[in-house]
């Protein structure tokens, strides 16, 4: 009975998986996009309303000014490649959290950003923020969010949709959400597997050279994390993201594809 109940749940599990947009890749999927996207929202509200939103209008205007870029970027790169259904439902939105202790950056399903002031020394101009924003609007529309917070339903409360479990444990749900959105430390962050790293990884570098700014800023920027890495307090941002050679190395194989997308503005 049990090997029957196993293999039962098996096929379950299996018959929710879905396709990375782009890279093909399966993953396994519990949460529709609507469900992912109105969660995401509520959150990303609750967080924003909590600030506090940085006052410096230079700050504000520069993630504004680059994440609409990259924005526009990935409407484009989805139109061609026939999967701007991917993006149904999406309301982007950019904000600075004023926070200087925190060097993070986040994207959460949909097209909410927050882009800490703690990170913005280390990006330091508008092409080291790209690489962070490429990055993290790739998580989302790669849909690692959905992919993560279905394996922590399947972990945590065993395999559950998403509608049954916020029915079922609604405060559980939402922090679970947070986790898998990658928003603070303090939530115990589900971390991204080598794959979504990958993937995020190659499409930021895609998007950033679509949206005008050189691709080639990435290897310094990352050096600079590795760099900060090494301080006795790593940066927020380095705690689910792997920042050794191994990366650097992997984005400068995939530089020689995003310089095709390059056009200076």
């Amino acid at each position: 009975m049990f090997r029957k109940l196993t293999l039962v749940a098996g096929l379950a599990l299996l018959a929710a998986c879905s396709t990375v947009p782009i890279t093909g890749r399966r993953q396994l999927s519990l949460v529709s996009d609507g469900e992912i996207n109105s969660l995401a929202t509520t959150q990303y509200r609750e967080i924003i309303a909590k600030g506090p939103l940085s006052t410096d209008a230079q700050q504000n205007a520069m993630v504004k000014r680059v994440g609409q870029r990259i924005q526009q970027a990935v409407e484009t790169y989805f139109r061609q490649q026939n999967a701007s259904d991917q993006l149904a439902g999406y309301q982007w939105e950019f904000n600075v959290i004023k926070d200087d202790a925190q060097q993070n950056a986040w994207c959460m399903p949909g097209g909410k950003v927050a882009v800490y002031t703690g990170i913005l020394p280390i990006t330091q101009d508008e092409t080291g923020l790209a690489v962070v924003m490429g990055h993290e609007i790739a998580h989302a529309v790669a849909k690692h969010g959905s992919e993560r917070m279905s394996q922590g339903l399947v972990q945590q409360l065993g395999g559950a949709a998403l509608s049954v479990a916020l029915t079922n444990n609604a405060p559980a749900t939402q922090q679970l959400a947070l986790q898998a959105f990658g928003v603070g430390s303090q939530l115990g962050m589900l971390k991204y597997g080598r794959n979504q790293e990958s993937e995020a990884d190659h499409l930021g570098l895609i998007f950033m050279a679509m949206a005008g700014y050189n691709p080639d800023g990435a290897v310094a920027f990352w050096q600079r994390m590795d760099a900060k890495e090494g301080a006795a307090s790593p940066p927020e941002f380095l705690s689910t993201h792997p920042s050794n050679g191994t990366r650097i190395a992997g984005i400068q194989r995939e530089l020689p594809e995003a310089r095709k997308y390059y056009k200076p503005r």
